[in-house]
């Protein structure tokens, strides 16, 4: 079903020239493999981007593409920036019986010019007998507002699209700032969110699951914001909150995303026996969900659980799944949250668990690796994989490049707000500090 206000991407078309569709597709897959990469393109994938259903390729798809065209953007390919996509809600949604429960939600496509540089301003405002939650994203005081329901009046599309733009928004101004200066703003459009849940006036039944998965979604990315800040104790109340909220809604992308995130927590907090169920949990609630992406992600959650617990075997087994999945490719079927999750995520997340096995040298070298494949537009991840490059190389008796490195993340962190990056660079500094007595 085509995506109603699409627009037709015919640069892409007329890049096909004479080739069909699938003649195409299979021209992608060779141009991938030439690459290294791996996507799973098909006459299907060609049709949706030439439609306009898909507004901005994938990171493995864009390179496919910047390969086979060299000397093209991927404006001049008829893809819309990443930044425009990223955080956008979309600007239709299927009706209900084209919407499976726990299926993600449909691919953002609708634009808007964002003034970032302001962008931890909060407002919270109240208007009549409606409350409302807003974050205000940038000089212009563009808000996303969340409603309170008001005495008889039925829950729709406005009020889930508006907790599903909150969702977008956060996540985005979380790639690009940190989420230290996001975390108390954002608590506040989750309790309007879940009033809404608990008002429990939906019009149809897909309203009100796309509402449990919007506010679910939204406790997940409160939670990050929380776990990322240091807050483990509320961290985990938002994420438990998350996944009480999939049991009662049956949506397993839901529940596997909240024992994803549940996992990586438990694992920081050293607490890594529950790092592992949670991390199993999860794949065992992402098996009906067709990612490989996910369950790559699922088992490197593992991986890094079995390696806080010394276990280097059990964690070389994860890792192994891990890569497996991964090699699979992107599909379809893959979150919207999960768009995090490529190459050099992978190679961070390895890093850590060599770390934690005391490889110090190995570690670096996937860490480096990270560094060295992560878009700038992600400045926290960026930043995060610097800090524990440098602190990898610490611990590796390599001072000098440690020292180098720490001093590139403190000079490039610019807007970017994280407590787990400071904590990093501290013990670092530490370190360096032993290592010079």
């Amino acid at each position: 079903m085509a995506v109603s206000g699409a627009v037709p991407n015919l640069a892409f078309r007329r890049l096909r020239g004479q080739h069909s569709p699938a003649e195409f597709a299979a021209a992608v897959r060779r141009a991938a493999r030439e690459i290294g990469e791996q996507v799973a393109c098909d006459a299907r994938y060609i049709g949706r981007v030439e439609a306009g259903e898909i507004r901005c390729p994938n990171y493995a798809y864009e390179r496919v593409f910047l390969h086979m065209f060299p000397g093209l953007s991927l404006a001049d390919l008829g893809f819309s920036a990443r930044e425009a996509v990223r955080g956008r809600r979309p600007a239709a949604v299927p009706p209900c019986s084209a919407v499976p429960a726990g299926a993600p939600p449909a691919p953002a496509i609708t634009t808007r010019n964002d003034e970032e540089s302001d962008v931890l301003r909060r407002a919270f405002m109240t208007s009549g007998t409606a409350t409302v939650a807003a974050v205000s994203l940038g000089l212009g005081g563009t808000a996303v507002a969340i409603p309170a329901p008001r005495g008889a009046h039925r829950i729709g599309e406005a009020e889930v699209r508006a907790v599903e733009d909150a969702v977008r928004q956060i996540r985005l101004l979380d790639d690009r700032h940190g989420a230290e200066g996001l975390y108390k703003a954002a608590a506040q459009p989750l309790r309007a969110a879940y009033a809404l849940l608990d008002a429990g006036t939906t019009a149809r039944r897909c309203t009100e699951d796309r509402l449990h998965a919007g506010a679910g979604e939204l406790a997940i990315s409160v939670g990050w914001l929380a776990h990322d800040s240091g807050r483990f104790d509320d961290a985990r109340s938002h994420y438990a909150e998350a996944l009480a909220t999939a049991r009662v809604a049956g949506d397993y992308a839901l529940e596997a995303h909240a024992f994803c995130n549940t996992s990586f927590l438990a694992r920081d907090a050293g607490r890594y026996r529950e790092a592992v169920r949670a991390a199993q949990a999860g794949l065992r609630a992402a098996q009906p969900l067709a990612s490989a992406r996910l369950l790559s992600l699922l088992s490197l959650r593992e991986a890094g659980a079995w390696a806080g617990l010394g276990d280097r075997s059990a964690c070389e087994q994860a890792l192994g799944r891990a890569h497996g999945h991964f090699a699979k490719g992107q599909s379809d079927r893959d979150p919207e949250w999960m768009s995090f999750f490529g190459e050099p995520e992978l190679e961070a997340q390895e890093a850590h668990c060599w770390a934690a096995l005391g490889d110090w040298g190995r570690a670096a070298r996937h860490a480096h690796r990270a560094t060295v494949l992560q878009n700038p537009h992600f400045a926290r991840n960026l930043a995060l994989y610097r800090a524990h490059l440098a602190s990898d190389l610490a611990h590796a008796g390599r001072p000098d490049e440690a020292a180098a490195e720490a001093r590139r993340v403190v000079d490039t962190l610019g807007d970017v707000q994280s407590s787990r990056i400071r904590r990093i660079l501290t013990e670092t500094s530490r370190v360096l500090a032993t290592t010079a007595r």
